[in-house]
């Protein structure tokens, strides 16, 4: 993200640079062309047998070497701007390294396995971003079969986002009643925020549909007083205002645009949680988390360079440093053994005492005596062989 804001910061310099010698360009210019345009009208209607006069010739020649001073000074200023855009490529080139190899291994993904796992997760994207056609085409093109169950969903759900950013809440209504349910058993508030959005627009169009409104709120709003009852009542405050306009009221936030950004979100949110799958397609998740933790690699990469010690870092499963994502990415649970202050992993797992307390497969080995083990949470003496291996 540093490297992205030093380019950016160059490359604002070149826009400011370039949009102040564009203005002082056209102006002066502009200004030129008037002094020319009125010295040519003047000079035309003196007549053909008229001779210059000694004034008139010095204001021709100061006017050309004005000429010639300004192509120069836009020359200059255009050499300069030369150099402020090849800034731009001098910060790109100290910013960002091209060479990625030390922080990925290319082997991973030769098998025809890993080739065709990479060519469906492309594939699912497409059909997660509406782009049927594309992900039709590379799905024929790389021979990957695809199941309708992995398509028809979000051909549903793109149908629907589509309408929204139209503002058309009709389709998104009609597939909240329709899962009312599943959305009601998941603690959803979409359906509520789908009407109370459709009754704000009916206010928004002024007094003529003030009665609209208010049958609107009859028919829908009963069934969501248990759960949004003071929301309900906001909505129902409004109504005092729509003679007067509701622009000028305490509620004029309400009209804000930004209600239909979170309306789009909400719907993609509960949506995919509905589907059992996360809001963002596995494609861009993998991005994302790339993009986090290839600073951080690069620069512990280039320290073990210089320390000499890049041999720690011998390319198996395994990161030399700790990355972290952000909670957004994180999809399992995660345990620490409390005796070696250790992160649990495949080869070293939680192992659960026959008392309750969890340890990792690690600790077990160095606590047990032979045949005896001592937890040391509480005084129970048990056998290792009782411990039981723990499954997140």
């Amino acid at each position: 993200m540093e490297a992205c804001l030093a380019v950016e910061k160059e490359v604002d310099r070149v826009f400011s640079k370039f949009g102040g010698i564009n203005d002082h360009a056209r102006r002066v210019l502009s200004d030129l062309i008037s002094q020319i345009q009125s010295l040519k009208d003047e000079y035309q209607n003196a007549g053909e047998d008229h001779v210059l006069t000694g004034i008139q010739v010095d204001i021709l020649k100061q006017n050309m070497t004005k000429i010639k001073e300004t192509v120069s000074k836009l020359a200059t200023d255009h050499r300069d701007l030369h150099s402020t855009v090849s800034k731009v490529g001098k910060a790109i080139d100290r910013n960002f390294v091209s060479d990625f190899a030390a922080t990925s291994r290319d082997s991973v993904f030769t098998s025809p396995e890993k080739v065709n796992l990479i060519n469906k997760v492309i594939c699912q994207h497409y059909y997660r971003q509406g782009m049927h056609d594309v992900a039709e085409e590379l799905a024929k093109e790389s021979d990957i079969s695809t199941e309708p169950q992995e398509k028809e969903p979000f051909t549903e759900l793109n149908h629907i986002l589509d309408h929204l950013k139209n503002k058309d809440l009709e389709p998104a209504l009609a597939w909240a009643t329709a899962h009312r349910d599943s959305l009601e058993a998941q603690n959803s508030s979409l359906e509520f925020m789908l009407h109370r959005l459709r009754f704000i627009e009916l206010l928004r169009q002024g007094a003529t549909h003030q009665t609209d409104a208010i049958c609107y709120a009859r028919t829908h709003f009963r069934k969501f007083v248990h759960r949004h009852e003071k929301d309900i009542q906001t909505l129902m405050g409004m109504l005092l205002y729509v003679p007067n306009g509701i622009n000028s009221s305490p509620y004029s936030c309400l009209l804000d645009s930004e209600m239909w950004i979170e309306i789009y979100e909400l719907f993609i949110r509960d949506a995919c949680q509905l589907l059992g799958v996360c809001v963002n397609s596995p494609l861009t998740t993998s991005i994302n988390a790339g993009c986090t933790a290839i600073p951080a690699l690069l620069n512990i990469k280039q320290v073990m360079m210089q320390r000499q010690v890049s041999g720690i870092w011998n390319g198996k499963d395994e990161l030399p440093i700790e990355i972290d994502l952000g909670t957004e990415n994180r999809y399992h649970s995660m345990f620490a053994c409390p005796i070696l202050r250790q992160q649990s992993t495949q080869f070293n797992p939680p192992m659960r005492l026959i008392c309750g307390h969890v340890i990792s497969r690690d600790a077990l080995n160095k606590l047990c005596n032979g045949n005896k083990l001592k937890c040391p949470y509480c005084p129970m003496e048990q056998s290792p062989s009782e411990a039981r291996l723990i499954y997140f």
